[in-house]
């Protein structure tokens, strides 16, 4: 594809308007529920392999650029896991505005260890969506070269990210059944 800042220019503005929805959304998730008459337990569950997945795709699509040199795989697999990265936040929201909060009921210095897991992996959520995506446009739009300076510093965070999701969950899973 032919390198088009045209095109670039347009995305990232919806980037930066998709960015700024879904920040306002997850902030405010907190702030109100949706009364639901379906139990939506299982989402935990669920997106948490949806990130699991994503860690797996991300592992996959640096594997195809960097080792095999095949652009065209390794464009599927990052494209599979943005599209995982979007089904993980569906599931997170609905759950998140569906359900009441689970509180981490583990003691000793596994609460240290949780809560620093817990705030790295929110801030970097909240701070690398619009980079993915920047990242991701620059692909799209035949910037090689721009793409692969931002990816260097854009896809280990993402992957910290996916990584530290599943993990936060299955410290948070005896939880989930705590009076």
């Amino acid at each position: 594809m032919e390198e088009n800042r045209t095109l670039e220019k347009k995305l990232n503005r919806v980037a930066w308007v998709l960015s700024i929805i879904v920040f306002a959304l997850v902030v405010s998730m907190r702030r109100f529920k949706v009364d639901s008459s379906i139990d939506f337990s299982f989402l935990p569950a669920v997106y948490s392999t949806l990130n699991f997945v994503t860690f797996l795709l991300l592992l996959g699509g640096f594997y195809f650029i960097r080792c095999r040199k095949d652009m065209a795989v390794h464009r599927k697999f990052m494209q599979s896991a943005l599209i995982t990265s979007v089904l993980f936040l569906l599931g997170y929201v609905v759950y998140h505005i569906t359900t009441p909060e689970t509180l981490f009921c583990q003691e000793g210095s596994i609460r240290y260890v949780y809560f620093f897991l817990l705030i790295t992996h929110i801030v970097l959520a909240a701070v690398i969506l619009p980079f993915i995506l920047f990242t991701f446009i620059r692909a799209y739009t035949g910037q090689y070269a721009r793409h692969k300076k931002m990816a260097r510093w854009v896809y280990p965070l993402w992957l910290y990210v996916a990584a530290t999701g599943p993990i936060l969950y299955l410290m948070l899973l005896p939880c989930y059944s705590a009076p």
